[in-house]
């Protein structure tokens, strides 16, 4: 089932998710309707919060980045097949220097902005089995990784960009939280009157 996704302005946003067990009720229904709402939307990752849930829960399939433009060999088979759902994720590492890349968000259309993160990362998380990994991932596939770990935590990309371009985008951000935006996918936003 294809879900809403909150847009900006939604308190549920700035939540700092909760840890979840593997009791936790109708589970693979959950994941099977993130992973169908995900891809309605054209995304490449999709975190619980973006759905109205505050759990540590956040899915990525990088596959469709696959298909860019200016990527090595290395990075398109990195993210050709990548596809994992994350709970219960801790980052423990962020090292090498920052770079910039120009991130969306589907909870924020038709905004991207620059953003800078560290290019590789050591995380601990479980699977959807709720078997425990810790493991390394760089480039692109650290990224969104990172940004939808963001979500978990609370965090949106238009926290990490500069002052300036915040005072840039306040109107489009605004109009984004009283849905005052044309988009193709299904959204709920702070106002519950407007839905799409």
């Amino acid at each position: 089932m294809i879900l809403p996704i909150i847009a900006y302005g939604d308190p549920v946003l700035r939540k700092k998710a909760k840890v979840i067990s593997a009791d936790y009720p109708n589970f693979d229904t959950l994941i099977a309707n993130m992973y169908e709402t995900m891809y309605n939307a054209y995304g490449v990752g999709l975190a619980a919060p973006q759905i109205g849930l505050p759990i540590r829960v956040f899915l990525v399939d990088t596959s469709p980045f696959a298909e860019d433009e200016g990527l090595t060999d290395e990075e398109r088979s990195q993210l050709k097949d990548f596809k994992q759902t994350f709970i219960n994720a801790k980052i423990l590492d962020e090292t090498g220097d920052e770079w910039a890349f120009n991130e969306g968000c589907l909870s924020i259309p038709h905004i991207r902005e620059d953003v800078f993160r560290q290019p590789t990362i050591k995380i601990e998380f479980q699977d959807e089995n709720f078997k425990t990994h810790i493991k390394e991932f760089d480039g692109l596939l650290a990224r969104v990784i990172q940004h939808e770990y963001d979500h978990i935590e609370g965090v949106l990309f238009t926290d990490k960009i500069s002052a300036l371009k915040k005072r840039l985008i306040k109107g489009k951000l605004s109009n984004i939280s009283k849905g005052k935006i044309s988009i193709d996918y299904k959204m709920r936003f702070p106002d519950m009157k407007k839905k799409r």
